[in-house]
Formats: C-alpha cells, sequence, structure tokens
C-alpha cells in the first residue's frame, strides 16, 4: 500500500535552517508528482511546494519563494524541502503528498516550529 513517512521536523529558531524527508513506498515514485503541504493551528491546510516526477518543474507558495527549496532523489524514492531562513508563521504541521488516479495520499506529518 502507499506509504508516504515524513521525518526532519523539530524546534528552530527564528533564521535556522530544517531539511524535512519524505520517504515513499506502494508506487512507482519516479512517475508521480510530490508535493509538500502544512498546517498551522487554527488554520486551514496550504500548499508549501511541488515538484514533477521527474524534478524538472517546481512550483512555490509566495510566502516560501526564495526560503525553501524542494527536490527530490528517485534512486532512494525520497522527496526533500529544505527550509532557510525560517520564520515563526512558519510552524506548522508539514505533509507530504501525491495523488494516484485522482485520490490524495498523505503521510502522517512532522512538526515543525519556529521559536525563540
Amino acid at each position: 500500500q502507499v506509504q508516504l513517512v515524513e521525518s526532519g521536523g523539530g524546534l528552530v529558531q527564528p533564521g535556522g535552517s530544517l531539511r524535512l524527508s519524505c520517504a515513499a513506498s506502494g508506487f512507482t515514485f519516479s512517475t508521480s508528482g510530490m508535493t509538500w503541504y502544512r498546517q498551522a493551528p487554527g488554520k486551514e491546510r496550504e500548499l508549501v511546494a511541488r515538484i514533477s516526477s521527474g524534478g524538472g518543474r517546481t512550483n512555490y507558495a509566495d510566502s516560501v519563494k526564495g526560503r525553501f527549496t524542494i527536490s527530490r532523489d528517485n534512486a532512494k524514492n525520497t522527496v526533500y524541502l529544505q527550509m532557510n531562513s525560517l520564520k515563526p508563521e512558519d510552524t506548522a504541521v508539514y505533509y507530504c503528498n501525491t495523488k494516484l488516479f485522482l485520490y490524495d495520499y498523505w503521510g502522517q506529518g512532522t512538526q515543525v516550529t519556529v521559536s525563540s
């Protein structure tokens, strides 16, 4: 079955960096686009960054452009989110997502807290 397992979250000070990872299994990773979402307390889940199956196309939310970088390693079935210059407003649970045959699959999420 499809599994997405996020890791790499934690507590970081403003201006710091974190790298999130999402290990995928149960589907053909190399032909699937991947997306990172986040959900802050009391807010709706929002798209953070998306990457095409081959990694050649990426899209970012305006709020993270220039600070976050999405990438993937198809040999390792893993997608990454490098987050730099973190701000308190980046605090959220970050989720990995893929859509297969119009059905959304989600990981369990990883908490990112940006605080001094």
